[in-house]
């Protein structure tokens, strides 16, 4: 038997890989079997334009606070109070043994998450980023240190934190994760409804086997013109005309013996298909009485929690969620808009929290928020440069919440994770992030090397971010 065009490409792509992920695997990494039974979802919810970490997550002891604040004072200024200690709400963290004598607070834009960190249900990841091995202040600045290519780059260091590859990747994490997950036997082996995005993705979602199937906010996913195709009082010379289109579409007949050809005909008729079979599930979808924020990111939210509650029509036990959110390029302007943001944040998390726990699914969906990278510490005026390592949150029933995981590098200068005006040097790699997550998703040790080959370089392959 030939071998397949996407064959040929998954075995290439996990040869080069298996390679490299051989070699050895992180110590925190042991044998175990892909799990693909009951149902889990991943849903990344990817903050554009790269969030300023330190205005999530806030120095509170008296101590860092004031030298925060002596750092950032003309930017604080502009908060018009919302940044002062007294307004600030303090994490009761259930490690905080971790930390000493230090203290975190959320923004007051955030009290809705600050409930979430309280039940458990809640934490933050810190100082995460794009790494190919670990790095100090004194490899960087001596230049001997391995690191990733255009860093500070938006649309390079998006790509990096999807696919670990700068601009022009062709396969990211999530898609090589759902693919291992359909070899598996998840989905019944069928990858259309596997990775889902309510907003233009990069290549976070795409796999050898599957790509990304765009979920639409405004009602059905058919081809509107087409489905209405035998409204009443249509003239039958349109009803002809669009019938006819669409069994064009579905390449009705079609015989060509042209590769291409036969690819964009496959193509066509998948997708008038998979619209159909979406469109159908979606039609007998339970009414959800959470109510979501009237906003960009709250729309989105809604789309993915009514998609979960069809995963049985959809036939999917396993899926991961592509949402995304605009306007974290904080050069300027930083304390109007960065607050407006954060509690767009803080409602929409909040109201997809209850909607999951309303399905039943609390312990079966994480949500995870992506960036391109931190902040600068220091201020340009009424804004902040771009960073490096940041702040991210990790939201869902299954995690070991009310708690910060990894370092917390101090806000200030010249130690040894400072790469220059408060830039920080991330101590986790997005790999190191990434392999939780798809340990908790029930991949097996080989399947997470061969999505993430560098994760060899690190020691930690497991953040512990879950219960159990």
């Amino acid at each position: 038997m030939p071998l397949s065009r996407r064959d040929f490409l998954r075995y290439s792509l996990y040869s080069s890989i298996a390679g490299a992920g051989w070699l050895g695997l992180p110590k925190t990494l042991t044998a175990h079997a892909a799990e693909t039974d009951g149902y889990k979802a991943l849903v990344c919810v990817f903050l554009f334009g790269g969030l300023d970490g330190h205005d999530l997550l806030i120095p509170y002891d008296t101590a860092s606070y004031n030298r925060f604040a002596s750092i950032r004072q003309s930017l604080l200024n502009r908060y018009d109070g919302a940044r002062a200690r007294d307004n600030l709400l303090p994490l009761n963290l259930a490690n905080q043994a971790a930390f000493g004598s230090r203290a975190f607070a959320l923004p007051p834009e955030m009290p809705q998450l600050k409930a979430l960190f309280d039940q458990n249900r809640a934490a933050i990841v810190s100082n995460v980023g794009p790494l190919i091995e670990p790095v100090t202040a004194q490899g960087f600045a001596s230049g001997s240190a391995k690191l990733p290519p255009r860093l500070f780059s938006h649309n390079d260091q998006q790509s990096i934190w999807q696919a670990s590859a700068p601009e022009g990747a062709q396969f990211g994490w999530g898609g090589l994760f759902a693919d291992a997950m359909l070899s598996s036997g998840a989905n019944g082996g069928v990858g259309e409804f596997a990775t889902l995005s309510t907003a233009s993705v990069g290549p976070f979602l795409t796999g050898t086997q599957v790509s990304p199937y765009q979920i639409s906010l405004n009602g059905n996913a058919g081809i509107n013109i087409l489905d209405g195709r035998n409204a009443s009082g249509s003239q039958g010379s349109l009803r002809n005309f669009l019938e006819s289109a669409r069994e064009r579409f579905l390449a009705q007949g079609f015989e060509g013996s042209n590769i291409l050809a036969q690819d964009i005909a496959n193509k066509f008729r998948s997708g008038i298909e998979t619209n159909a079979i979406f469109d159908a599930a979606r039609a007998s979808a339970p009414t959800l009485s959470t109510v979501f924020p009237e906003n960009g990111l709250g729309s989105q939210l809604s789309a993915v929690a009514q998609t979960i509650s069809i995963r049985n029509s959809l036939s999917t036990n396993r899926q991961i969620f592509f949402v995304g959110i605009g306007g974290f390029d904080t050069h300027s302007n930083q304390a109007a808009d960065l607050p407006t943001l954060l509690s767009q944040l803080d409602g929409a998390f909040s109201a997809f929290d209850s909607a999951m726990i309303e399905l039943g699914l609390s312990q079966n969906v994480t949500t995870f928020t992506a960036s391109d990278f931190g902040r600068t510490l220091t201020v340009n005026g009424d804004g902040t440069d771009h960073g490096w390592g940041g702040n991210q949150i990790v939201m869902g029933g299954a995690v070991r919440g009310n708690s910060v995981f990894g370092d917390v590098p101090p806000a200030d200068f010249g130690h040894d994770l400072d790469a220059g005006n408060g830039r920080q040097i991330p101590t986790l790699a997005v790999e190191q992030f990434a392999a939780s997550l798809g340990q908790w998703w029930g991949l097996s040790d080989s399947e997470i090397i061969n999505a993430l080959p560098t994760l060899q370089n690190f020691d930690n392959a497991n953040l512990a971010l879950f219960n159990g």
